[in-house]
């Protein structure tokens, strides 16, 4: 791996960390994820497997840290590592569509309704977090698929351009 490429990924998942700790939580406190915003650019941008498990291990143990929904540390290792994954798939075999920034927003915001059904099935489901899963989808996982595509939609462009002017070698380079 090229030490770059690592910088510039620890750099979009610290800027979802802060983004994530300065947003207000809603609904009973429960925040929007956008660290994962920040590991679909990275994906975007370095779409190799190798990449993709740092950004998953690095983004599911900093969002399990700094979450705030109970026991949610393994949920969120958990979700993030399979919802990147998932995303990275359909990245390889989408691979020329991506780059158009309409179809990269409506993956972020499928991702993000992937990685809440996960992270709220394993709360649920495996871990036996008593909480309501059609009311959180309902008001916290709709609301952040759509607050995510949003930032999506602003932030995506900015680090596009930077990584062209960087002189990045990124998959928006070839």
């Amino acid at each position: 791996m090229i030490t770059k490429n690592l910088v510039l990924m620890s750099l979009l998942i610290s800027v979802g960390a802060a983004l994530y700790l300065v947003i207000p939580g809603f609904n009973g406190g429960m925040k929007p994820d956008f660290m994962l915003t920040m590991m679909f650019i990275g994906i975007l941008l370095f779409p190799k497997a190798s990449h993709v498990f740092l950004l998953a291990v690095t983004t599911g143990v900093i969002s399990g840290l700094f979450s705030t929904f109970p026991a949610g540390f393994i949920p969120n290792v958990v979700d993030k590592f399979i919802t990147a994954f998932v995303f990275f798939a359909v990245v390889v075999a989408l691979k020329h569509l991506t780059t158009k920034l309409p179809v990269a927003i409506i993956l972020v915001g499928l991702g993000t309704l992937l990685s809440g059904v996960i992270f709220l099935s394993v709360a649920i489901f495996v871990l036996g977090v008593d909480v309501p899963f059609g009311a959180l989808v309902v008001g916290v996982v709709l609301p952040t698929v759509a607050l995510n595509a949003i930032v999506f939609f602003f932030i995506f462009p900015i680090v596009k351009n930077l990584v062209k002017r960087s002189k990045f070698e990124t998959a928006l380079s070839n």
